[in-house]
């Protein structure tokens, strides 16, 4: 079988994979945030934090709750790995520097996950495990909550309320995220990920010498890391590792995990706002663009022309021979176009026009299909801008699932989608201009460069994969790509919920023979055609400097 026939049918088996799980997962999704009924686990744990899960917030309490949550996880997580020296479990490693400890504790809270560290050479069991697989779970339940209180916005009227903060967070963890988790984790064990506690131990002879691992619970981090959309690996080669991802099933069953919640939640939102119609078209628009990627990516990595690569069968430098560059392509895609920034192969590897492919995905917002909760409510905020556009052009006021898109919901949007823009560029000026940043850099020129951006891409747009040339262990990196990543995630969720509130308030606009209709193919290429628009006119120059100036000179 040819590598090119292998690759399309794994893509082939991924989409069937996810048509299966979409319409009973999205149904669950739905369910699980529109019941009434709390499980008794659940109670014992408002009762422990002192909540009150049917008490309806408006959104400025929505907010406070998210943001508080976050800072004592930051805080916690940055102290754990602080005293890490002192704690049982710690294999020997001492404790994280404070530069690191906090870049570290902003990226997992922040569901971004880059890692500025070799985990298997820092990280002992208790931060593994009681601290950065914890925040896997509850930082991706903090992003599905906050894109159903949009939803919620959308679907309610005449009034402000959006839920209640803890109720999503729990039920979201307890309902959702971990009995998949606990199901995969069984799966990566079955295909020969490990699971133990084990201590540093030698495993062979390697370039004359020995070779030391330390074990660890990796199947169960490996499964949340996907699922949640997190991405950070348990060993530095993150997927690439044979212990987290060991066969070809087993990269598969991670781009599925990847996906699933992301596009499954197009069902969710279809179903809370009685109209599944419009689910089918946010997911077509994600759809669209993520098969358009991946046939991209599959393209420029096997048709890169070299004797080299034609022995090979396409790019193999830095991708797995294991995986081979199909299956490599079809995950470089997923997890940058979510914001998972888990990696099966070397980033900085791929041709010129495929690093732009992976920038380019994340800096669209990551929105086909997203993070789970953050690439729906990413591709919601789009949609508004859409039907925004579609008013200008034939003079009438915008209207969205029967709310009318007026001033203060416009500069909502257009606040969410900015944030992102400038503190990538603003970021990636600042370390290209100071003498010291530069010199962390493996490569020069037009590489050198992309390396910066995508380091501030990859933090602002929380994905957390690099390109890896990059030394991202300094007090400079560290310090500013932990504040793109906290700002990056936090900032725009104020103006999502300030939107979510500003829409509950509203009173439904009856349609009329001259509303939009947002559930038709019409719409969907509109949508798809504001987003590659919008992302192309704010980060074209930046590309062009990077790698689309090192494509065209290959």
């Amino acid at each position: 079988m040819s590598p090119v026939l292998a690759g399309v049918l794994q893509l082939l088996a991924l989409i069937a994979a996810l048509a299966l799980a979409y319409r009973p997962l999205g149904d669950h999704m739905a369910r699980v945030y529109s019941s009434e009924k709390h499980y008794r686990p659940e109670k014992w744990i408002y009762k422990a934090i002192g909540a009150n899960p049917s008490a309806e917030m408006r959104w400025p309490a929505y907010l406070r709750a998210v943001l508080a949550f976050s800072a004592a996880g930051v805080l916690f997580l940055y102290l754990l790995q602080r005293l890490q020296g002192v704690l049982p479990g710690s294999l020997g490693f001492v404790s994280i520097d404070p530069d690191q400890a906090f870049n570290t504790a902003a990226s997992f809270v922040a569901n971004t996950n880059w890692q500025s560290y070799y985990g298997e050479q820092a990280m002992g069991h208790v931060v593994q495990t009681g601290g950065l697989a914890v925040q896997n779970f509850v930082s991706a339940a903090v992003g599905m909550a906050v894109a159903v209180a949009l939803v919620r916005g959308f679907a309610r009227s005449r009034t402000g309320e959006l839920g209640n903060f803890w109720s999503d967070l729990v039920r979201g963890t307890v309902r959702i995220l971990l009995p998949i988790a606990v199901i995969g984790a069984i799966v990566l064990v079955a295909c020969g990920a490990i699971q133990n506690f084990a201590g540093i131990h030698e495993v062979g002879q390697f370039m004359g010498g020995t070779q030391q691992w330390n074990g660890g619970a990796v199947a169960s981090q490996e499964v949340i890391k996907e699922l949640g959309t997190n991405g950070g690996g348990y060993f530095n080669a993150n997927s690439a590792h044979p212990f987290e991802n060991p066969t070809p099933f087993s990269n598969l069953f991670e781009v599925f995990l990847i996906l699933v919640i992301p596009f499954a939640m197009t069902r969710t939102f279809g179903r809370m706002v009685g109209n599944l119609r419009q689910g089918y078209a946010i997911l077509a628009t994600m759809g669209v663009i993520w098969i358009g990627f991946t046939a991209l990516m599959m393209w420029t990595e096997f048709a890169h022309h070299g004797p080299a690569f034609d022995v090979a069968g396409g790019a193999m430098e830095g991708k797995e021979n294991r995986f081979g560059v199909g299956a490599s392509a079809i995950f470089s895609v997923a997890t940058t176009l979510t914001s998972t920034g888990a990696v099966n192969s070397f980033h900085s590897s791929y041709t010129g026009l495929g690093g732009g492919i992976q920038l380019l995905g994340m800096q669209l917002g990551e929105i086909a299909p997203g993070g789970v909760g953050s690439g729906l409510y990413g591709m919601l905020i789009m949609a508004i801008i859409a039907v925004f556009i579609a008013g200008l052009m034939v003079g009438r006021t915008p209207e969205y699932l029967g709310k009318k898109i007026g001033t203060r919901e416009i500069k909502f949007a257009a606040c969410y989608i900015l944030i992102t823009p400038a503190l990538v560029l603003c970021f990636t000026a600042a370390a290209m201009a100071l003498p010291t940043p530069p010199n962390s850099m493996l490569n020069s020129g037009a590489h050198g460069f992309s390396e910066v951006l995508y380091a501030y891409t990859s933090g602002a747009n929380n994905n957390g994969s690099a390109f890896a040339g990059l030394n991202a262990d300094t007090q400079w990196f560290n310090s500013t790509i932990g504040i793109a990543m906290l700002l990056g995630r936090f900032l725009p969720m104020v103006f999502v919920l300030a939107l979510a509130g500003s829409l509950a308030e509203q009173k439904p606009v009856p349609e009329t023979a001259g509303t939009l209709r947002t559930d038709k193919p019409l719409y969907t290429g509109l949508l798809v055609g504001t987003i590659l628009i919008v992302t192309g006119l704010t980060y074209f120059p930046a590309l062009a400097l990077g790698p689309l100036a090192e494509g065209l000179a290959a």
